[in-house]
C-alpha cells in the first residue's frame, strides 16, 4: 500500500468514471470496492468508494454527493516515453466528452484534469542553458496536446 494516494471525490459517478479509467489505462485493476449498505448515507448498493491502480498508482474514489467538485487545483500527471503514448492517452482521456485545455492539460469528461506529458520534458526545460529552455518553452506555450518532435525541434534550433 502507497503512504500517499489520491483520493478523488465524485457527486454519484464515480464507479461510471472508475471504469473509464480502467478501460483507457492497459496496466489497471480494482483494489477494492464498497457499496452503500442499508442505512447509509446514499441509496444502497450503490457504489460508495473504491480503490483502483492506474499504472502502479492507487487512486481512491468516492461518491460523496455534491458541493465539492473537481478542479484544476488537482491534475493527474500521465508520464508518456513516446508520441505514440501521448496520442493514446490524450485521446483516451478525452473520449466522451473531455475538452483540451493547453500545454498538455485536459479535463476529462467527469472533471479530471490530466497532463499527458512526456518523459523528455523536464530535461528540456532544466539544465544551464537558458536558451534552450526559453525556446522549449515558448513551444510549449503554442500547443494543446503536446507533440515531442516540435518540442526536440525547438530545443535544437538555434
Amino acid at each position: 500500500m502507497q503512504k500517499i494516494s489520491p483520493f478523488l471525490w465524485f457527486d454519484n459517478n464515480a464507479e461510471e468514471a472508475m471504469n473509464f479509467y480502467l478501460s483507457v489505462f492497459k496496466n489497471s485493476k480494482v483494489i477494492r470496492v464498497a457499496y452503500n449498505s442499508p442505512g447509509a448515507p446514499g441509496p444502497e448498493g450503490v457504489l460508495l468508494v473504491a480503490t483502483i491502480e492506474l499504472e502502479g498508482q492507487q487512486i481512491t474514489l468516492m461518491n460523496g454527493g455534491p458541493g465539492h467538485p473537481l478542479t484544476d487545483a488537482l491534475s493527474l500527471m500521465v508520464n508518456c516515453v513516446s508520441q505514440g503514448e501521448v496520442d493514446y492517452y490524450w485521446d483516451g482521456l478525452l473520449a466522451g466528452g473531455g475538452k483540451e485545455i493547453a500545454c498538455g492539460w485536459l479535463k476529462d469528461r467527469f472533471g479530471l484534469y490530466w497532463q499527458v506529458t512526456p518523459v523528455m520534458l523536464p530535461e528540456l526545460l532544466g539544465g544551464p542553458d537558458k536558451a534552450k529552455a526559453g525556446r522549449v518553452m515558448q513551444a510549449m506555450m503554442k500547443m494543446v496536446k503536446l507533440d515531442i518532435g516540435a518540442l526536440k525541434a525547438a530545443a535544437d534550433a538555434k
